[in-house]
Order: C-alpha cells, then structure tokens, then sequence
C-alpha cells in the first residue's frame, strides 16, 4: 500500500500494544497481510554479506547501510559476554531500540592460551553469542580487545606467555590509560611485539598473532551475521609514542612498525576468509584528533575503525573543551577513506554518563554519515575504561531483563535515534535535532559503486518509539511511504525518474 507522493501520513503508535494505524484507508490486516508485510520488512532491512564501496558500507544489493551499535566486550574471565548474562533478551532489547550491531569482544589470552595452542571451545562460545545476535538481525564486529596489554599491566589482552617485556618492571602503574606511559616493561612489551621480536620457541610474535586470527576467522567465514574482523584494538606505539603527540602524527611508527603487522596479519585472515570484512585501527592517539600516516594497506574489502575521545575532557572534567577536537577525528577520518577508499566505521565513543557528549558524538557522526558503536553495553565490572562502576553503561546488569532500573534512560533516549538502516542509493545528508525531534534524509538512486541507479529499490530508516512515543508525522518527495509492519520501521520507495529522495519526519502534535 502506498501513499501519494508528497502526502503527509500521520502515524498513531499506541505504546500500550506496541500496533501502527495509518490514517490512509488499509486493508484488514489480516494473517496473510501481516505475513507480506513482515516479508517486505525482511527485504528492506540490510542484507548479508556486508562490503564496500569506497567510504561507504554496503549490503549484499549495493545499498549504502549505517549501523548504530555498541560494544559488548567482557575482559575478566572468563572473556565472553555469556558469563554476564548477555542474552537473547538483551539483543531483543537491542534490536527493538534500533541497534543493528555490537563490537564482539574476544581476548587473545582466551584464544591462544598457550603458544600454537587454540581454544576452540571459547571460540565456539562466542561465536554462539554471534550466532544468537544474527537471529535478531544484529552484524557482529569480531574485535581482538586489549587495553594495557596483559593483566600484568593491570589490563587485558595478550596472553602471559606473549609479554616480552626483557624483565623491566611493570611498576609504576598509574591505572587506564595513564599506565601506557607510566610503565617501562608495558612498553617494552609493545616494542617488542612492533619489532616483531621473537618468542616461545623462536617464533616471531607477530606469527602466531596473525595465525591465532587465522583460526578465529576459519570459524566464522561461512557466518553471514559477522560484519568483519576488528584487528587490534588502539595500538598503542610503545616507547616511540613520544613521537606521535602532535596532530600531524608519528610517519615512522606508522609506516616502519604498524602496517607491516597490519599486512601479515590481513594476509593470514584472507587465506581462511576472503570474504569478510577487515577492519584497522590507526594508532591510539587517532582518537584525540592526532592524525594517521598508515599507507595504503593495498588490500580490498577493508574497513577503518577509528575512536573519538576527548583527551582535555578525560583530564579536566571539562566537555565543553572537547567539540573541535572531536571534529577533526572525523574529518581525519574522512580524509582517510578518501585516500584510501576504505570503509569508515567509529567503533568507540562515549564511555561516559554525559547526556551533551552523547548527544554531540551522534550527531557528529550523522553530519559524516558514519555508523557507530557506542562504548559500552554494560559496566561488567570493566578494569580499563574511564569512570567508576556503571558510568559507561546502557544496561546496568545484562543478567537481568533490560528494563525498568536496570536501564539508563536517559542514555537510551541519546543513543536511540532515528537513521537510515539501509538507502537504496547514496546518502547526501541526514540529521536528527534531539530537542525538536525533527529528522531529515535526502538521497540519490546512484549507487554507491558509480556503477548505475537503482530502479525503486526500497530504503528502510529507523524511527524509535522512545523519539516518538505518541507518533510522528513523515512526509516525502521523490517517493513514496510503503506499509511499515510495525511501529519502528520506515519504508521508501523511491519514484523512478527522481532525481534526489527526501524525507522529513516530526512528531505527531
């Protein structure tokens, strides 16, 4: 069923029953109705597998899809988010709010516990939890997580065997993230494992790193709910880290230490899956408006996975320091992909309980149209992040149902944001205004690839009940609104000799 083109639909989404009325005379709604509804749905939402084209994500039909998400890493063993209790409640809650997708957090002391020694069943266990969030239509991002490098170092990550650290002390550790700089055998370690250095029985380091990544991928290359690899998370330089505290950044430890490790390391995930994503990091220091110097890693199917922090707001206490540096990480960002044509996903930001930060970093990814997963689902008893106890957290305790108290609505509120899911073309602009609720979408029928239009391809946008919970109303142009099935979804069907789609929703008065 479709409206006229131009018209305005006024939407009444009654909370109580969770049904969507439309004012424009409707069939019934019976069984068979229901079904066809659910099945355009099923098509319109992105589908699997996911690549590239150029900066942009795209689905298995060429549309342009961004991603809202957050992370879901547990450090502590034993190093999977079922020993929280995360769970299929969870990922409803997750995809009932508009999330299509967690960073999934494995640690490499878990994989690899003993050097050429693989577990296979933790492997399995996280890939159940990959498995679980595909059957709700969530995309995976598998991320090898470290922070400080080893729990010697009051961290997480690397096994205790592939701590090369020459017998330099640990000490003095000044806790996340002061210790990066504070301690002599943490960098060491670092060093070591940039350098390639050699470890138990003689083998490189760096070897059996891109091996162990080598059977984590063989185990989820037939997956379709896998978005990609994650590499490493914020490479920290070691001791040449004083080099790169500059906003032009550190040419040498980028070229000469970290695309070498960043080549052997895609080379050995493409020879067990050629078809998954693989995604980088630049340098930790990226994150605080410092810019990369990694060369062209000469690989397709790549995706640049970038943070934004702010690091005069982590120290002062002070946000309101933080909007042109956080800025500039985007815009470096931006001109990676250009340079590149790597695929653009922010897979860390947030990490805190400031309502104005949230709000900022959303909207600053929307400016850039960027997907994004926000740092963290839950505070998990987290021993690297900035804050005490939950102050990271959406979801207080993923053992229990993910409502009432045990959910930060406020922070619901501004993550939950309406966005397209996936656009049958190329994206020219969208924005969200918290305070009005206004949101706003133009788009062309050109491909992302270059390589001709879509037809009337249906595009879906995301338009959460907490944003709208006595309705909206949407009006488009160069379109038409197709029968949503519920309450939260938006389809577009664009006219066939349009020119540019836009759409404009605003709630219901």
């Amino acid at each position: 069923m479709v409206a006229r083109r131009g018209a305005y639909w006024r939407l009444v989404l009654p909370v109580a029953i969770g049904a969507l009325a439309l004012s424009l005379p409707a069939a019934a709604g019976g069984a068979s109705d229901r079904c066809a509804c659910k099945r355009l749905t099923q098509r319109a939402s992105p589908q699997a597998p996911l690549s590239t084209a150029g900066r942009w994500i795209t689905d298995a039909r060429g549309r342009v899809v961004i991603l809202h998400g957050v992370n879901m890493v547990y450090k502590r063993p034993p190093y999977q988010p079922r020993a929280t209790g995360f769970g299929a409640d969870d990922a409803a809650f997750l995809r009932r709010n508009g999330f299509d997708t967690v960073r999934l957090g494995l640690i490499y002391k878990a994989v690899e516990p003993q050097p050429g020694l693989y577990d296979g069943a933790y492997i399995d266990r996280i890939r159940t939890t990959e498995r679980m969030l595909t059957q709700h239509g969530i995309f995976s991002l598998l991320d090898f997580h470290q922070d400080l490098y080893n729990e010697k170092f009051e961290g997480e990550g690397f096994p205790d065997w592939a701590v090369l650290d020459d017998g330099l002390p640990a000490q003095p550790l000044t806790g996340f993230p002061a210790s990066y700089v504070t301690s002599p055998g943490l960098n060491r370690a670092f060093d070591n494992l940039w350098a390639n250095a050699d470890g138990p029985g003689a083998v490189p380091i760096q070897r059996r790193y891109a091996a162990a990544w080598a059977r984590v991928a063989s185990a989820f290359k037939d997956d379709p709910g896998a978005l990609g690899y994650d590499l490493l998370n914020e490479p920290w330089p070691g001791t040449d880290f004083t080099g790169c505290l500059n906003t032009a950044g550190c040419p040498t430890f980028d070229t000469a230490k970290l695309a070498p490790f960043y080549r052997r390391v895609i080379t050995r995930i493409r020879g067990a899956d050629p078809g998954h994503l693989v995604f980088y990091e630049p340098n930790v220091l990226f994150n605080f408006d410092v810019d990369t110097n990694l060369p062209d890693l000469g690989s397709r199917r790549l995706g640049f996975s970038f943070h934004d922090y702010c690091l005069l707001g982590l120290i002062s206490g002070a946000p309101s320091t933080c909007p042109a540096a956080e800025g500039q990480v985007f815009d470096n960002a931006d001109a990676r992909a250009a340079k590149t044509g790597d695929g653009l996903l922010l897979s860390e930001f947030g990490a805190t309980d400031d309502i104005p930060t949230l709000e900022r970093l959303t909207g600053l990814a929307d400016r850039h149209m960027v997907s994004w997963q926000e740092w963290h689902y839950c505070g998990c008893a987290d021993p690297t992040t900035s804050g005490p106890g939950d102050t990271q957290a959406l979801v207080k305790n993923p053992s229990k149902p993910p409502r009432g108290s045990n959910v930060f609505r406020d922070k619901l509120k501004a993550l939950a944001r309406p966005y397209p899911q996936a656009i049958a073309g190329t994206p020219i602009r969208f924005s969200f205004d918290p305070g009005t609720r206004r949101f706003e979408l133009t788009y062309t029928r050109q491909r992302a690839s270059g390589q001709g239009s879509f037809d009337r391809g249906l595009s879906t946008v995301f338009l959460p009940t907490v944003q709208y919970p006595d309705g909206y109303r949407a009006q488009v142009r160069g379109g038409s609104l197709v029968r949503p099935v519920g309450s939260r979804r938006m389809l577009i069907r664009a006219d066939r000799n349009a020119a540019r789609v836009t759409l404009s929703v605003v709630p219901a008065p």
